[in-house]
């Protein structure tokens, strides 16, 4: 969950096998034998008692989960072992680079391994409870293995913009931080499909060759040209459904979970991909790029107004002078996951907006209106969601329209 934080202030076969997918999805899917009344109206499905047991418990975690993820950032100031986890990096990494890099990777370490019993609950014992999940313990420890390796990495590329600037331009590193990290964001943009993504899932070309060759028609309908799709070996740990386009220029492709292939018909799933498509084609990954860049140095800026009262109330405990000096890391994050949970309301709201509008455009591309409300009571049932939230739970964990 801490590495969490650090990324979201700073920054998803033959012909004989593919003609009995074919078959298979035939069978499966009613709207080939059925003619579907696409204005008939879709009721709405009550939530059931795992879906607000579900609810109700997410809620309780997500607060827990922010005082906790705080409380581990506090020990590591007020102990004073982060300015120790920096003497140890100088005499180690010797140049301020390297400091940095060694920093880093000990704090990863650190915090993993404090925040694994909580991990583990939430990811995988919870999941397991609820029926969502088909992960084996296995396959949950290599992918936590492999999430600690990358965001060391990534960590460890990224960590310096910061620093720097925090050296060379005291009262304006929240502005140029900012700005900066806009090319990172970008290559991961193009990195993370290729590179990373396959690291967690197991992506094939369509089983379904009819299927893929509807959804490259619509594709190119919307504007979108030279897609690839691609199937994702989802099921073997998740039972939860879901499709996107992902990448930027040459990265770009069209992914679909094996599950929502299997749950969903030929009508709903097309209206998916629809929704999916319209994110692209209405630039929300350059708009996303650019509300998120403001948001990030309001909490930037932010941090720079307040972390002096904290060094020069409590900085000979912390062993630390000036935000400049790595061991400043977890006052850092504190401050910024302070100023980040008071704007995430606003960018709630707009990606709430995004996901309307890509909506409005899946609806306009397939004229499938019935199809569509299907397509989001699978949606709900399947993930156990609570169509009709909160107030609170819309302003603070919404980025999706409520279902209902």
């Amino acid at each position: 969950m801490l590495v969490s934080i650090v990324f979201a202030v700073m920054l998803a076969g033959a012909p004989g096998d593919a003609a009995a997918a074919q078959a298979v999805s035939a069978a499966q899917s009613p709207a080939l034998a059925v003619a579907v009344d696409e204005q008939a109206p879709v009721a709405l499905p009550p939530a059931s008692d795992k879906t607000m047991a579900y609810y109700r418990s997410g809620n309780v975690l997500w607060a827990a989960n922010n005082v906790w993820s705080i409380a581990i950032l506090v020990v590591l100031l007020a102990t004073g072992f982060s300015a120790r986890m920096r003497d140890w990096s100088q005499r180690v990494g010797r140049r301020w680079f390297f400091t940095l890099v060694v920093y880093w990777v000990l704090f990863n370490i650190i915090t993993t391994v404090v925040d694994l019993p909580r991990a583990y609950y939430e990811e995988f014992v919870r999941q397991h409870a609820y029926g969502l999940s088909n992960q084996t313990l296995g396959k949950w420890w290599a992918d936590t293995l492999k999430s600690f390796a990358v965001s060391s990495i990534v960590g460890a590329l990224v960590l310096w913009v910061p620093y720097l600037l925090l050296r060379k331009s005291p009262r304006r590193w929240w502005l140029y931080t900012g700005l900066a990290l806009i090319p990172f964001i970008l290559v991961g943009s193009l990195v993370a499909p290729i590179w990373i993504a396959p690291l967690f899932n197991k992506f094939e070309p369509m089983h379904d060759k009819a299927l893929e060759a509807r959804i490259l028609a619509m594709a190119d309908r919307a504007g979108i040209e030279d897609s690839r799709v691609f199937e994702v070996d989802k099921s073997v740990y998740t039972k939860t459904l879901n499709a996107y386009v992902t990448g930027v220029f040459s990265t770009k492709r069209i992914v679909l979970w094996d599950t929502i292939i299997k749950r969903m018909d030929q009508p709903e799933l097309m209206f998916v991909m629809g929704h999916e498509m319209g994110h692209y084609v209405l630039g929300h990954v350059w708009y996303g790029l650019a509300f998120s860049t403001l948001l990030m140095m309001i909490s930037f800026y932010g941090a720079y107004r307040t972390a002096g009262a904290a060094i020069a109330r409590w900085g000979a405990r912390f062993g630390f002078a000036t935000l400049a000096d790595i061991a400043s890391l977890p006052l850092l994050l504190i401050l910024l996951s302070a100023f980040s949970l008071l704007i995430e309301p606003a960018s709630n709201a707009f990606t709430r907006y995004t996901e309307h509008e890509a909506d409005r455009f899946g609806l306009e591309i397939t004229q499938t209106s019935h199809s569509a409300g299907t397509a989001f009571v699978k949606l709900q049932e399947d993930a156990l969601v609570n169509p009709r939230p909160g107030l609170l739970f819309k302003l603070w964990r919404a980025s999706h329209p409520p279902l209902g």
